[in-house]
């Protein structure tokens, strides 16, 4: 008998094994099978931590080397299309940080600086090699793209068009990131909360009419002709959504654009995954188009609203690919821990989308309606 089948029946015996194995079946996923999706557990107690512990104590031992999986997208879409994370008890740590997330502030101007210290600034080194040469870390567009340049440059000319924008024009760009947009728009002036990222985006955009500001969003007090925040909006927290679009309101001169890019939730609730929000986005929270529209409302008319979530799979696992053929010159700067865990962040957050449990859209607003409509880029 083969050690694999030993496992297999000693596992049978676990009552937590059983329990899961059941879950699983739903999804059409098995215990040591031979499908790419199907998991290969390492520890029998791994039984009893994800079904103690939930999403963080499934994503914990992975990092532990407790199971494997050789495709996690493919787990990851499965067990979302089956709603099997709805299944799952919620741990009293995860009831308690949604409890906080409501009755508290987490990403204050004193926390906002947490997700930039603990996420962006893990090194300019990994992200230059895993992304693509605008260091766009957000959705590519994919229609007519045969490669991860050519989607971030057309999801940049898109948001260009979208933005109407014209020599001469001022930009805001807020949470601009590594200065991709700011250098291909090349007439703008940014904002961002990480420091590695201000950095780079300061050199790439040397010699050009771009400034890079060090600074919360909040403290904005200046007239642009247009606006734009790609991937920043899921920092701005459930607390502060009003206030977010009161400082755009602010800072638009009359009868301009703002453009918003941002992943968004199905379902208005307070969407914190314990395991994303330790280890990849603290304090991070997706808002749902509802959120959207009642803190836009008071100053917006919603121009177009465009849902292109679905390709943010590939972006992730282009990413993925990416990530994985850096890692020989990269690991000397990081631990084999933390490889599983970014491998599986790429890869939750891709079957995620593919099953689209989560969106991505971008939302163009106008302050009273631009005269006449808008014609908006695709």
């Amino acid at each position: 008998m083969s050690s694999s089948c030993v496992e297999d029946l000693s596992f049978q015996d676990n009552a937590w094994y059983r329990i899961v194995h059941e879950l699983l079946a739903e999804a059409d996923i098995e215990i040591n099978g031979s499908h790419p999706f199907d998991i290969r557990v390492n520890n029998p107690d791994f039984f009893k931590r994800v079904l103690q512990d939930g999403s963080l104590g499934l994503g914990e031992s992975y990092m532990d080397g407790w199971w494997e999986c050789e495709r996690l997208d493919m787990f990851f879409q499965r067990v979302l299309r089956s709603g099997l994370e709805n299944k799952l008890p919620h741990h009293l740590k995860d009831t308690l940080r949604f409890a906080a997330a409501r009755l508290t502030n987490l990403q204050s101007r004193k926390r906002a600086w947490i997700v930039g210290k603990e996420h962006y600034d893990l090194g300019n080194d990994l992200f230059s090699l895993m992304l693509d040469p605008f260091m766009q870390y957000s959705c590519g567009y994919l229609p007519h793209a045969d490669t991860l340049a050519q989607a971030q440059q057309n999801k940049l000319e898109m948001i260009c068009q979208k933005l109407q924008l014209q020599p001469g024009m001022s930009l805001l760009d807020v949470g601009c990131g590594w200065g991709g947009l700011a250098h291909f728009a090349a007439q703008h002036y940014g904002v961002t909360i990480s420091a590695e990222q201000q950095k780079l985006a300061q050199k790439r955009c040397e010699g050009q009419d771009v400034t890079i500001l060090l600074q919360d969003y909040r403290d904005l007090d200046l007239q642009f002709d247009r606006i734009v925040s790609v991937g920043m909006f899921e920092h701005v927290g459930p607390k502060n959504y009003h206030t977010y679009f009161d400082v755009v309101a602010r800072n638009l001169k009359p009868d301009v654009l703002f453009l918003l890019h941002t992943i968004g939730a199905n379902e208005t609730d307070m969407n914190v995954d314990p395991w994303i929000n330790k280890y990849i986005f603290p304090n991070g929270c997706l808002h749902s188009v509802r959120h959207i529209a009642a803190a836009s409302e008071p100053h917006f008319v919603m121009e177009d609203w465009h849902n292109f979530g679905a390709d943010y799979d590939r972006t992730l696992m282009a990413w993925l690919e990416r990530f994985i053929a850096a890692w020989p010159s990269l690991k000397g700067n990081y631990s084999e821990r933390f490889y599983r865990m970014f491998t599986y962040y790429l890869q939750s957050c891709a079957g995620a989308f593919r099953a689209r449990n989560i969106q991505l859209w971008q939302v163009l607003f106008s302050p009273q309606g631009a005269e006449g409509g808008l014609r908006v880029a695709r």
